[in-house]
Protein backbone atom coordinates (compact mmCIF):
# COMPACT_ATOMS: atom_id res chain seq x y z
CA UNK A 1 0.00 0.00 0.00
CA UNK A 2 1.03 3.65 -1.02
CA UNK A 3 -0.54 6.41 0.86
CA UNK A 4 -3.55 4.50 1.49
CA UNK A 5 -4.13 3.03 -2.33
CA UNK A 6 -2.51 -0.35 -3.70
CA UNK A 7 0.25 -0.17 -5.40
CA UNK A 8 -0.63 -0.67 -9.19
CA UNK A 9 1.02 -2.26 -12.26
CA UNK A 10 -0.48 -2.66 -15.42
CA UNK A 11 1.01 -6.15 -17.70
CA UNK A 12 0.28 -6.65 -21.63
CA UNK A 13 1.16 -8.94 -23.86
CA UNK A 14 3.55 -6.28 -26.75
CA UNK A 15 3.32 -2.66 -27.15
CA UNK A 16 4.12 -2.66 -31.50
CA UNK A 17 1.53 -0.90 -32.55
CA UNK A 18 -1.16 0.90 -31.33
CA UNK A 19 -4.50 -0.94 -31.98
CA UNK A 20 -7.53 -1.71 -30.15
CA UNK A 21 -6.03 -3.48 -27.03
CA UNK A 22 -3.03 -0.46 -27.15
CA UNK A 23 -6.07 1.78 -26.76
CA UNK A 24 -7.73 -0.38 -23.95
CA UNK A 25 -4.51 -0.06 -21.93
CA UNK A 26 -3.97 3.28 -22.40
CA UNK A 27 -7.30 4.07 -20.60
CA UNK A 28 -6.11 1.68 -18.13
CA UNK A 29 -3.31 3.78 -17.95
CA UNK A 30 -5.66 6.82 -17.66
CA UNK A 31 -7.42 5.37 -14.65
CA UNK A 32 -4.08 4.47 -12.51
CA UNK A 33 -1.93 7.02 -13.88
CA UNK A 34 1.40 5.70 -11.38
CA UNK A 35 1.04 2.38 -12.42
CA UNK A 36 4.21 1.04 -14.33
CA UNK A 37 3.41 -1.16 -17.92
CA UNK A 38 5.07 -4.77 -18.07
CA UNK A 39 5.32 -6.20 -21.52
CA UNK A 40 7.14 -8.44 -23.86
CA UNK A 41 8.23 -6.27 -26.26
CA UNK A 42 8.38 -1.97 -26.85
CA UNK A 43 8.50 -0.54 -29.92
CA UNK A 44 8.63 3.39 -29.03
CA UNK A 45 8.79 4.23 -32.79
CA UNK A 46 5.69 2.62 -33.19
CA UNK A 47 3.75 3.74 -30.23
CA UNK A 48 2.20 7.01 -29.60
CA UNK A 49 4.83 9.72 -28.63
CA UNK A 50 3.13 10.13 -25.19
CA UNK A 51 3.75 5.99 -24.20
CA UNK A 52 8.06 7.87 -23.90
CA UNK A 53 6.24 9.45 -20.69
CA UNK A 54 5.15 5.96 -18.60
CA UNK A 55 7.23 3.75 -17.28
CA UNK A 56 7.41 0.63 -19.13
CA UNK A 57 9.40 -2.27 -18.70
CA UNK A 58 9.98 -5.17 -20.96
CA UNK A 59 10.84 -9.07 -20.31
CA UNK A 60 14.27 -10.64 -21.73
CA UNK A 61 12.15 -11.01 -24.97
CA UNK A 62 13.63 -7.25 -26.42
CA UNK A 63 17.16 -7.89 -26.19
CA UNK A 64 16.81 -10.60 -29.03
CA UNK A 65 17.72 -9.00 -32.04
CA UNK A 66 14.43 -7.51 -34.10
CA UNK A 67 12.26 -8.72 -31.54
CA UNK A 68 9.48 -6.05 -32.46
CA UNK A 69 9.26 -7.71 -35.32
CA UNK A 70 9.34 -11.65 -35.17
CA UNK A 71 7.93 -11.34 -31.57
CA UNK A 72 4.82 -13.71 -32.39
CA UNK A 73 6.68 -16.25 -34.05
CA UNK A 74 8.24 -16.59 -30.31
CA UNK A 75 4.92 -17.62 -28.60
CA UNK A 76 7.16 -21.22 -26.96
CA UNK A 77 9.34 -18.66 -25.33
CA UNK A 78 6.34 -16.15 -23.91
CA UNK A 79 5.19 -18.40 -20.89
CA UNK A 80 8.80 -18.15 -19.24
CA UNK A 81 9.18 -14.58 -20.40
CA UNK A 82 6.40 -13.26 -18.19
CA UNK A 83 7.06 -15.91 -15.27
CA UNK A 84 10.00 -13.97 -14.97
CA UNK A 85 8.51 -10.45 -14.21
CA UNK A 86 9.46 -9.41 -10.86
CA UNK A 87 5.84 -7.83 -9.35
CA UNK A 88 5.84 -9.10 -5.89
CA UNK A 89 5.70 -5.12 -4.87
CA UNK A 90 2.52 -4.53 -6.32
CA UNK A 91 -1.31 -5.33 -3.94
CA UNK A 92 -3.17 -5.42 -7.78
CA UNK A 93 -1.91 -6.52 -11.19
CA UNK A 94 -4.13 -6.19 -14.28
CA UNK A 95 -3.47 -8.21 -16.92
CA UNK A 96 -4.39 -7.11 -20.45
CA UNK A 97 -4.35 -10.47 -22.34
CA UNK A 98 -4.83 -12.00 -25.14
CA UNK A 99 -2.13 -14.15 -25.34
CA UNK A 100 0.08 -14.94 -22.45
CA UNK A 101 0.50 -11.57 -20.09
CA UNK A 102 -2.38 -13.09 -17.82
CA UNK A 103 0.71 -16.04 -16.91
CA UNK A 104 2.25 -13.69 -14.50
CA UNK A 105 2.97 -14.54 -10.69
CA UNK A 106 1.75 -12.38 -8.05
CA UNK A 107 2.19 -12.26 -4.63
CA UNK A 108 -0.59 -14.65 -2.25
CA UNK A 109 -2.02 -11.55 -0.88
CA UNK A 110 -2.29 -9.56 -4.03
CA UNK A 111 -5.35 -8.89 -6.26
CA UNK A 112 -4.97 -10.18 -10.34
CA UNK A 113 -7.73 -8.79 -12.24
CA UNK A 114 -7.16 -10.05 -16.07
CA UNK A 115 -9.01 -7.98 -19.08
CA UNK A 116 -9.18 -10.54 -21.08
CA UNK A 117 -9.69 -9.57 -25.55
CA UNK A 118 -9.48 -13.26 -26.36
CA UNK A 119 -8.27 -16.70 -24.95
CA UNK A 120 -5.03 -17.20 -27.36
CA UNK A 121 -7.15 -17.83 -30.44
CA UNK A 122 -4.74 -20.13 -32.38
CA UNK A 123 -4.22 -22.11 -29.14
CA UNK A 124 -7.92 -22.96 -29.39
CA UNK A 125 -11.07 -22.53 -31.24
CA UNK A 126 -8.79 -21.00 -34.33
CA UNK A 127 -6.20 -23.57 -33.79
CA UNK A 128 -7.14 -25.78 -37.05
CA UNK A 129 -8.11 -22.74 -39.01
CA UNK A 130 -4.81 -20.82 -38.49
CA UNK A 131 -3.02 -24.21 -38.93
CA UNK A 132 -4.06 -24.42 -42.15
CA UNK A 133 -3.24 -21.05 -43.42
CA UNK A 134 0.30 -21.45 -41.60
CA UNK A 135 3.03 -22.90 -44.20
CA UNK A 136 4.45 -26.11 -43.84
CA UNK A 137 6.99 -25.96 -41.22
CA UNK A 138 4.51 -23.93 -38.69
CA UNK A 139 2.45 -26.95 -39.76
CA UNK A 140 4.97 -29.64 -38.99
CA UNK A 141 5.56 -27.99 -35.26
CA UNK A 142 2.55 -26.57 -34.41
CA UNK A 143 0.82 -29.72 -33.02
CA UNK A 144 3.43 -30.51 -30.27
CA UNK A 145 3.73 -26.85 -29.59
CA UNK A 146 0.22 -26.09 -29.03
CA UNK A 147 -0.21 -29.44 -26.65
CA UNK A 148 1.97 -27.92 -24.13
CA UNK A 149 0.86 -24.16 -24.49
CA UNK A 150 -2.89 -25.20 -24.10
CA UNK A 151 -1.50 -26.84 -20.73
CA UNK A 152 0.04 -23.62 -19.57
CA UNK A 153 -2.36 -21.78 -20.70
CA UNK A 154 -5.08 -23.57 -18.67
CA UNK A 155 -2.67 -22.97 -15.73
CA UNK A 156 -2.14 -19.22 -16.14
CA UNK A 157 -5.99 -18.92 -16.21
CA UNK A 158 -6.02 -20.47 -12.74
CA UNK A 159 -3.85 -17.84 -11.40
CA UNK A 160 -6.12 -14.95 -12.43
CA UNK A 161 -8.69 -13.96 -9.36
CA UNK A 162 -10.95 -12.10 -11.31
CA UNK A 163 -11.85 -12.43 -15.31
CA UNK A 164 -13.27 -9.62 -17.41
CA UNK A 165 -14.26 -10.53 -20.76
CA UNK A 166 -14.60 -7.55 -23.54
CA UNK A 167 -17.97 -8.78 -24.60
CA UNK A 168 -20.65 -11.41 -24.08
CA UNK A 169 -19.10 -13.09 -26.84
CA UNK A 170 -15.64 -13.93 -24.95
CA UNK A 171 -17.09 -14.34 -21.60
CA UNK A 172 -18.69 -17.33 -23.52
CA UNK A 173 -15.29 -18.62 -24.27
CA UNK A 174 -13.85 -18.20 -21.37
CA UNK A 175 -16.50 -20.21 -19.84
CA UNK A 176 -15.58 -22.93 -22.43
CA UNK A 177 -11.66 -23.22 -22.20
CA UNK A 178 -10.73 -21.58 -18.70
CA UNK A 179 -13.89 -22.91 -16.92
CA UNK A 180 -14.10 -19.34 -15.43
CA UNK A 181 -16.98 -16.86 -14.82
CA UNK A 182 -16.18 -13.33 -16.19
CA UNK A 183 -17.80 -9.88 -15.94
CA UNK A 184 -18.28 -7.69 -19.23
CA UNK A 185 -16.77 -4.78 -19.81
CA UNK A 186 -16.75 -3.30 -23.26
CA UNK A 187 -13.72 -1.51 -24.44
CA UNK A 188 -13.19 1.64 -25.36
CA UNK A 189 -13.66 3.72 -28.56
CA UNK A 190 -12.46 7.38 -29.72
CA UNK A 191 -15.94 8.57 -30.39
CA UNK A 192 -15.53 10.68 -33.52
CA UNK A 193 -17.29 14.02 -32.41
CA UNK A 194 -16.35 15.71 -36.21
CA UNK A 195 -19.18 17.65 -38.03
CA UNK A 196 -20.89 15.21 -40.51
CA UNK A 197 -20.39 15.84 -44.08
CA UNK A 198 -22.12 14.73 -47.26
CA UNK A 199 -22.07 11.09 -47.99
CA UNK A 200 -20.37 10.10 -50.94
CA UNK A 201 -20.70 7.29 -53.72
CA UNK A 202 -17.98 4.57 -51.75
CA UNK A 203 -18.25 1.45 -49.14
CA UNK A 204 -15.38 1.13 -46.83
CA UNK A 205 -13.09 -1.30 -44.99
CA UNK A 206 -10.46 -0.48 -42.79
CA UNK A 207 -8.25 -3.03 -41.19
CA UNK A 208 -4.88 -5.08 -41.20
CA UNK A 209 -4.34 -7.56 -44.31
CA UNK A 210 -4.43 -10.47 -42.43
CA UNK A 211 -6.43 -13.81 -43.54
CA UNK A 212 -8.75 -14.06 -40.62
CA UNK A 213 -10.35 -10.57 -41.67
CA UNK A 214 -11.68 -11.44 -44.53
CA UNK A 215 -10.84 -8.59 -46.55
CA UNK A 216 -10.93 -10.35 -49.37
CA UNK A 217 -14.59 -10.60 -49.24
CA UNK A 218 -15.04 -6.81 -49.55
CA UNK A 219 -13.03 -6.48 -52.26
CA UNK A 220 -14.48 -9.49 -54.60
CA UNK A 221 -18.17 -8.09 -53.52
CA UNK A 222 -17.62 -4.85 -54.58
CA UNK A 223 -15.89 -6.01 -57.74
CA UNK A 224 -18.52 -8.41 -58.56
CA UNK A 225 -21.44 -5.62 -58.04
CA UNK A 226 -19.20 -2.68 -59.41
CA UNK A 227 -19.15 -0.57 -56.14
CA UNK A 228 -16.88 1.76 -55.31
CA UNK A 229 -14.91 0.66 -52.54
CA UNK A 230 -11.63 2.35 -50.30
CA UNK A 231 -9.57 -0.52 -48.75
CA UNK A 232 -7.19 1.22 -45.49
CA UNK A 233 -4.70 -1.14 -44.56
CA UNK A 234 -1.96 -2.66 -45.21
CA UNK A 235 -0.20 -6.68 -44.18
CA UNK A 236 0.70 -9.50 -45.66
CA UNK A 237 -2.18 -10.49 -48.03
CA UNK A 238 -1.75 -6.85 -49.47
CA UNK A 239 -0.53 -8.68 -53.11
CA UNK A 240 -3.51 -10.99 -53.30
CA UNK A 241 -6.00 -8.15 -52.51
CA UNK A 242 -4.69 -6.04 -55.05
CA UNK A 243 -4.82 -9.34 -57.12
CA UNK A 244 -8.49 -9.79 -56.78
CA UNK A 245 -9.56 -6.25 -57.01
CA UNK A 246 -11.43 -4.43 -60.08
CA UNK A 247 -11.01 -1.00 -60.95
CA UNK A 248 -14.09 0.04 -58.44
CA UNK A 249 -11.64 -0.64 -55.81
CA UNK A 250 -8.83 2.03 -54.59
CA UNK A 251 -6.34 1.32 -51.74
CA UNK A 252 -4.60 3.88 -49.73
CA UNK A 253 -2.10 1.67 -47.05
CA UNK A 254 -2.05 1.64 -43.71
CA UNK A 255 -0.23 5.09 -42.97
CA UNK A 256 -2.90 7.46 -42.78
CA UNK A 257 -3.66 9.60 -39.77
CA UNK A 258 -6.28 8.91 -37.34
CA UNK A 259 -7.78 12.33 -38.50
CA UNK A 260 -7.63 11.08 -42.41
CA UNK A 261 -9.48 7.78 -41.40
CA UNK A 262 -11.89 9.72 -38.98
CA UNK A 263 -12.87 11.53 -42.32
CA UNK A 264 -13.52 8.26 -44.59
CA UNK A 265 -15.45 7.17 -42.16
CA UNK A 266 -17.38 10.29 -42.36
CA UNK A 267 -17.74 9.97 -46.29
CA UNK A 268 -18.59 6.36 -46.83
CA UNK A 269 -21.76 5.31 -47.41
CA UNK A 270 -21.19 2.56 -45.39
CA UNK A 271 -18.50 0.36 -43.44
CA UNK A 272 -17.87 -3.14 -44.76
CA UNK A 273 -16.97 -5.78 -41.86
CA UNK A 274 -16.75 -9.62 -43.03
CA UNK A 275 -14.46 -10.77 -41.15
CA UNK A 276 -15.33 -12.38 -36.72
CA UNK A 277 -13.96 -10.29 -34.06
CA UNK A 278 -13.57 -10.81 -30.42
CA UNK A 279 -15.21 -7.47 -30.35
CA UNK A 280 -14.40 -5.49 -33.64
CA UNK A 281 -13.19 -1.45 -32.90
CA UNK A 282 -13.83 -0.67 -36.37
CA UNK A 283 -17.84 -0.91 -36.34
CA UNK A 284 -18.03 1.15 -33.45
CA UNK A 285 -15.58 3.81 -35.19
CA UNK A 286 -17.74 3.40 -38.33
CA UNK A 287 -20.69 4.25 -36.50
CA UNK A 288 -19.75 7.56 -34.49
CA UNK A 289 -18.91 8.88 -37.83
CA UNK A 290 -22.78 8.22 -38.32
CA UNK A 291 -22.06 5.17 -40.58
CA UNK A 292 -23.96 2.45 -41.27
CA UNK A 293 -22.13 -1.40 -40.90
CA UNK A 294 -22.75 -3.93 -43.14
CA UNK A 295 -21.35 -6.70 -41.39
CA UNK A 296 -21.02 -10.48 -41.01
CA UNK A 297 -23.62 -11.59 -38.16
CA UNK A 298 -20.90 -13.44 -35.75
CA UNK A 299 -18.83 -12.51 -33.00
CA UNK A 300 -18.62 -9.48 -30.94
CA UNK A 301 -20.15 -7.31 -33.52
CA UNK A 302 -23.82 -8.67 -32.60
CA UNK A 303 -23.27 -6.89 -29.43
CA UNK A 304 -22.44 -3.36 -30.64
CA UNK A 305 -24.42 -3.50 -34.18
CA UNK A 306 -28.05 -3.52 -34.15
CA UNK A 307 -29.08 -5.08 -37.26
CA UNK A 308 -31.68 -3.32 -39.44
CA UNK A 309 -31.20 -0.02 -37.09
CA UNK A 310 -27.67 0.96 -37.35
CA UNK A 311 -26.35 -1.65 -40.33
CA UNK A 312 -27.27 -5.07 -41.44
CA UNK A 313 -25.90 -8.29 -41.00
CA UNK A 314 -25.20 -10.87 -43.75
CA UNK A 315 -25.17 -14.60 -42.74
CA UNK A 316 -22.25 -16.79 -44.57
CA UNK A 317 -18.62 -15.70 -45.13
CA UNK A 318 -18.97 -15.90 -48.86
CA UNK A 319 -18.62 -13.21 -51.46
CA UNK A 320 -22.54 -13.78 -52.54
CA UNK A 321 -23.41 -13.32 -49.00
CA UNK A 322 -22.16 -9.78 -48.57
CA UNK A 323 -23.00 -8.89 -51.80
CA UNK A 324 -26.41 -9.76 -51.57
CA UNK A 325 -26.55 -7.68 -48.17
CA UNK A 326 -25.51 -4.51 -49.95
CA UNK A 327 -27.88 -5.16 -52.71
CA UNK A 328 -30.58 -5.34 -49.20
CA UNK A 329 -28.97 -1.93 -47.80
CA UNK A 330 -28.94 0.16 -50.92
CA UNK A 331 -32.89 -1.41 -51.21
CA UNK A 332 -34.00 -0.47 -48.02
CA UNK A 333 -31.01 1.35 -45.97
CA UNK A 334 -31.36 1.02 -42.29
CA UNK A 335 -33.79 2.83 -39.99
CA UNK A 336 -31.55 5.23 -38.12
CA UNK A 337 -30.58 8.31 -38.63
CA UNK A 338 -26.46 9.33 -38.28
CA UNK A 339 -26.90 11.13 -35.70
CA UNK A 340 -28.89 8.09 -34.01
CA UNK A 341 -25.85 5.86 -35.12
CA UNK A 342 -23.21 7.80 -33.16
CA UNK A 343 -25.50 8.14 -30.38
CA UNK A 344 -25.62 4.32 -29.95
CA UNK A 345 -21.81 4.33 -30.29
CA UNK A 346 -21.25 6.57 -26.98
CA UNK A 347 -22.12 3.25 -25.03
CA UNK A 348 -18.43 2.26 -26.03
CA UNK A 349 -16.82 5.45 -25.64
CA UNK A 350 -13.35 6.10 -23.30
CA UNK A 351 -14.92 7.95 -20.48
CA UNK A 352 -17.63 4.66 -20.32
CA UNK A 353 -14.65 2.65 -20.10
CA UNK A 354 -12.68 4.37 -17.55
CA UNK A 355 -15.23 5.42 -15.34
CA UNK A 356 -16.79 1.48 -15.30
CA UNK A 357 -12.99 -0.02 -15.42
CA UNK A 358 -12.21 2.38 -12.34
CA UNK A 359 -15.43 1.18 -10.38
CA UNK A 360 -14.71 -2.87 -11.03
CA UNK A 361 -11.17 -2.81 -10.09
CA UNK A 362 -12.16 -0.74 -6.70
CA UNK A 363 -14.80 -2.87 -6.09
CA UNK A 364 -12.93 -6.44 -7.00
CA UNK A 365 -9.54 -5.22 -4.52
CA UNK A 366 -12.61 -4.86 -1.96
CA UNK A 367 -13.75 -7.91 -2.17
CA UNK A 368 -10.12 -9.43 -2.37
CA UNK A 369 -9.19 -8.00 0.76
CA UNK A 370 -12.40 -9.27 2.38
CA UNK A 371 -11.62 -12.39 0.91
CA UNK A 372 -8.11 -12.69 3.20
CA UNK A 373 -9.82 -10.92 6.26
CA UNK A 374 -12.12 -14.12 5.76
CA UNK A 375 -9.70 -16.38 5.17
CA UNK A 376 -7.12 -15.20 8.15
CA UNK A 377 -10.78 -15.31 10.81
CA UNK A 378 -11.25 -18.99 9.92
CA UNK A 379 -7.54 -19.79 10.54
CA UNK A 380 -7.81 -17.95 13.94
CA UNK A 381 -10.69 -19.89 14.69
CA UNK A 382 -9.61 -23.26 13.73
CA UNK A 383 -6.59 -23.02 15.70
CA UNK A 384 -9.06 -22.32 18.96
Amino acid sequence: MKNGKPRVAIVHDWLVTYAGADRVVDCMHHVFPDAPIYTLVYDKDHMPAWFRDYEIHTTYIQKIPFATKIYRSLLPLMPKAFEALDLSEYDMVISSSSSCSKGVITRPDAVHICYCHTPIRYVWDFYYTYRSNANALVRSVMPGQMHKLRQWDKCAADRVDYFVANSHYIAKRIKKYYRRDSDVIYPCVHINEDPFVPREDFYLVVGRFTWYKRIDLAVAACTKLNRPLVVIGSGGEGEHLKAIAGPTVRFLGGGLSDEEVRGYYLRAKAFLFPGEEDFGITPVEAQSAGTPVLAYGKGGVCETVLDGKTGLFFDEQTVDSLAGCIQRFEAQGVSCSAQEIRDHSRRFSEQRFEEEFRAYCERRYADWQQELYDCSHREKEDRH
